[in-house]
């Protein structure tokens, strides 16, 4: 995590809190909210897939209004931690598509920036 803290300019602290908060409000630690539960069973069909940008992707045309409610969750705890640090929301989104990525269960889809599909 400390390349990344440089890469981005946040403080390591600040980063490992809102690693901790964004997982916490993604389901990813603690109590799930219902729709947590909905998108790791998304994920697990593939129907739901992660991009290295910190979004949901729906690679299931029937996915597609959940992975817009998700993406807009998403977008807004990207927003306010990016004011919190003095970054971009897309350099948060980012750092926390690394955490996604750990917290996810096995089998999940994985977009990468050079717009191919990885399984976990």
């Amino acid at each position: 995590m400390k390349h990344a803290t440089k890469k981005y300019g946040m403080s390591r602290r600040g980063l490992l809190l809102g690693a901790a908060l964004m997982a916490a409000s993604l389901g990813l630690m603690g109590p799930a909210p219902a729709w947590a539960s909905q998108l790791d069973d998304l994920r697990k069909s593939g129907a739901v897939g992660e991009a290295y940008d910190g979004y949901t992707r729906a690679r299931d045309g029937s996915a597609k209004g959940f992975v817009d409610t998700v993406n807009k969750q998403r977008r807004g705890i990207y927003v306010k931690r990016a004011k919190s640090e003095g970054v971009s929301p897309d350099q948060v989104g980012r750092v926390y598509a690394l955490e996604i990525f750990k917290k996810a269960p096995k089998g999940t889809w994985f977009l990468g920036e050079n717009g191919k599909w990885t399984q976990k």
